[in-house]
């Protein structure tokens, strides 16, 4: 059985945010206790199993993420990955449709590999800043946003990119009372930079302390900045200065499309069978 490790929203190796792929010949997924030992064992943010399904139905696939401690109900870099694959090996072309526990969301590849995903956008709405999310961070935060039930995370917008890049959060008392974690966000010091916001992400509460690039997120912070930049097609940096990833974003209607590109960097055997 094949395994793939690939770097999302990055054109180049080593940036970006690394997800495993495993896509499954048959028509159904594994026992949940097998596939929960392979992300352990693959120790990434996310990884992404994926089976195809019969034709003429709603969806071509079914696609499922787990972190190495618990399986999410939506994953951007991940789903950007197994699109990644099935396009480069010939298994998919044009628009494929994925049967997820966030619906069905739509990836299409263009000709310069570019993926374009299809994701609903997340519902913001302003709450208190939990005191233990203020002293988990420690810095002074301008407002905070619960980001709905799907996401699961709180939104939380910093004074500028410069306070977002120096956070050292206490990671064992950040929670989120949407129960997946925190992003942390502020507009881009210049406008000249090539992206008009930045954002970091934990999620110690799922087994990652801090996700390098996380495109779910993004179905959050596109209609939080949009709103305040006016315009709706945006471009977000997100990542530590070790790693960092840009996300294109376009908000239409209810729905957020999200852009990046993708390379596969490691393509080997898994060799324990379900």
């Amino acid at each position: 059985m094949r395994i793939r490790i690939v770097d999302a929203f990055t054109d180049r190796p080593f940036g970006g945010n690394p997800a495993g792929v495993v896509l499954f010949d048959a028509d159904g997924f594994p026992d949940d206790a097998w596939l929960q030992r392979v992300a352990a064992e693959v120790n990434l943010s996310e990884t992404a199993f994926a089976h195809p399904l019969p034709a003429g139905g709603d969806a071509d696939w079914a696609l499922r993420w787990l972190t190495p401690a618990a399986e999410v109900n939506m994953c951007g870099h991940a789903t950007l990955a197994t699109a990644h694959v099935l396009h480069t090996t010939g298994t998919a072309t044009g628009t494929v449709r994925f049967t997820t526990r966030s619906g069905v969301l739509t990836t299409t590849a263009d000709d310069s590999g570019s993926v374009t995903m299809d994701f609903p956008t997340a519902p913001l709405t302003a709450v208190e800043v939990p005191p233990a999310v203020a002293a988990s961070l420690g810095v002074e935060i301008l407002g905070a946003y619960d980001t709905g039930e799907k996401l699961g995370d709180l939104l939380v917008e910093l004074a500028d990119e410069k306070a977002v890049r120096a956070l050292e959060p206490d990671l064992r008392t950040l929670a989120s009372p949407g129960g997946r974690g925190v992003i942390a966000t502020a507009v881009a010091d210049a406008s000249d930079s090539g992206y008009d916001f930045v954002s970091r992400c934990f999620f110690p509460a799922v087994g990652i302390d801090e996700d390098p690039v996380t495109g779910s997120a993004h179905t959050a912070l596109a209609p939080f900045w949009s709103a305040r930049l006016g315009r709706d097609e945006l471009t977000g940096l997100q990542g530590p200065a070790r790693r960092t990833g840009l996300v294109r974003t376009a908000l239409r209607d209810d729905r957020t499309l999200l852009t990046g590109s993708a390379v596969t960097v490691i393509d080997g055997e898994l060799l324990t069978a379900p």
